[in-house]
Parts: structure tokens; C-alpha cells; sequence
């Protein structure tokens, strides 16, 4: 038999260049499908794009995510034509915003109504990519209890920060236990066109581990027990210019059962 052929009930040898083959082993996958029975699993790609609340029901629109914010509008928020995911554009004035967040209706979808709480031991997931500039620019991304960007108005919550305002030049990590607020240098400095893989890790302790692209910026005291929190992503304008910021996907997982 020439080298290269199948046999007719054994394997192929090499060079194996034709085909189809049989092979002679089975396929050992060495990591699970599925990422552990004892986790709950949510991870948005953004196939369709959010609409507003009030939209809800229209097709096509996502049925999970919902846009919100000042002056924030269907407009603001398209498919990206060269960074894969959405992109959050402001409609032109001086704070206008856009910011996307699970629809919170009740029944809507287990990204608002399965409880993300401190006590779950959550893991909350996304990639963004900044704009071309990123001067007169608040970004704000992670686990909040409303989507405000102002950070004491949550008593309790972990994100991701960045705001011209403030004379920021690195992200910012902010943690709120009980009313208290830690805003606390990540040390990663912010560029434009840039990617970011942000990670916040509640682990059993209530402590939130912050990661930026697999690295660990900062570990926060103990959050309040068995606060709900809800995810967000948004931009705001800082001048009466458009913001831009990209939003690739997002993904929260937490114990099955606290």
C-alpha cells in the first residue's frame, strides 16, 4: 500500500496528503466543554445589536442587553466595521452618553435576573477597545448597582474607571464596601486604540480580584454581603465632541448555588 492512503479499516500514514482519514487513537480533550458543573455560565458576543428598552420586542434586536443613557440612542450604538463587536459612539455633546446594560425586566434575561451577588463568588468578563483618542473621555466598566459613571453614588460596587475630568492617565480600579470608596491606581496606563481585557473576580472571601489583560492591578477589603450587582459598559462625551468606545463581548459566571 503507498504511503499517504487510508487503508480500508486501518489508519493513514504519513504524509497524510490525502484524504479523509481514520485515526488509529481517540482524541483526548484536555480541557472540559463545559467550564465546570458547579459554575453558571452567561457570555454575550453581541450578534444582535441592542436596542432601547422600549424596543424590546422589535426584531432584530438583542434581547439581552439594552442601551441606555443621556441623549443615548439606537444611532449611537452599530456593528464595528473594523474591531469585531459594537461600537458606543455619544450623539455630539458635552456629557452625552451611552452606556449598555442587561434589559432589567423582570423575566427578561438571566444576565439581570439570576443573581450576581458578592456572596456567589461572580466573574465578570469583557474586552473593550479604546478610541483614537481618548482625550474629554469617561469610560466605566464592571459591577455596579446603577449605571451611573459618578462613583459615590453606589454604595457597593467593583470597576473599572477612566475620566479626563479627574486627570486620569492609568486606569482605575474602584471598590465601594458599604458606602465607603477606594479609588485605587491600577498602574496600567491608558493608550489609544487600544485593547482591553478587563476581570473582576469575587472570590469566597468577598474580596475583588481586578485584572487587566491577565494581570492582577488590584484585590479590594471585603465587599458587603449579598449585594446584587448588575454589569455595565459605557461611555461619556467630556466636550461637545463625539466619544467612541468599542465593546468586543462580555461574560459573568458565578457557583451554582452559594
Amino acid at each position: 500500500m503507498a504511503k499517504g492512503l487510508r487503508a480500508t479499516r486501518g489508519p493513514a500514514s504519513p504524509p497524510y496528503s490525502n484524504g479523509p482519514y481514520e485515526m488509529s487513537e481517540a482524541i483526548v480533550l484536555n480541557k472540559p466543554v463545559v467550564e465546570g458543573a458547579e459554575r453558571y455560565v452567561l457570555e454575550e458576543n453581541f450578534a444582535q445589536l441592542p436596542k432601547l428598552n422600549a424596543n424590546i420586542a422589535n426584531d432584530p434586536a438583542n434581547k439581552n442587553f439594552e442601551i441606555l443613557g443621556t441623549h443615548g440612542a439606537e444611532a449611537d450604538v452599530t456593528f464595528a466595521t473594523l474591531v469585531g463587536g459594537i461600537e458606543l459612539e455619544t450623539a455630539g455633546a458635552d456629557n452625552d452618553q451611552v452606556i449598555i446594560l442587561p434589559h432589567l425586566d423582570a423575566g427578561q434575561t438571566a444576565w439581570a435576573n439570576v443573581k450576581w451577588g458578592t456572596e456567589n463568588q461572580v466573574i465578570w468578563e469583557s474586552v473593550i477597545k479604546t478610541d483614537s483618542a481618548i482625550t474629554t473621555r469617561l469610560y466605566w466598566a464592571g459591577l455596579k448597582l446603577t449605571n451611573t459613571p459618578v462613583i459615590a453614588t453606589d454604595a457597593d460596587q467593583v470597576f473599572f474607571r477612566y475620566s479626563t475630568d479627574d486627570s486620569d492617565t492609568t486606569w482605575r480600579c474602584i471598590a465601594s464596601i458599604g458606602g465607603t470608596d477606594v479609588n485605587n491606581d491600577s498602574g496600567v496606563t491608558i493608550e489609544a486604540s487600544t485593547i482591553y481585557y478587563f476581570r473582576i473576580e469575587i472570590d469566597n472571601d468577598c474580596k475583588a480580584r481586578f485584572f487587566i489583560n491577565n494581570k492582577e492591578v488590584y484585590r479590594s477589603a471585603a465587599l458587603t454581603n449579598d449585594v446584587d450587582l448588575i454589569p455595565y459598559v459605557g461611555v461619556q462625551a467630556l466636550s461637545a465632541a463625539a466619544a467612541f468606545l468599542y465593546l468586543v463581548k462580555e461574560k459573568i459566571s458565578r457557583y451554582v448555588y452559594e
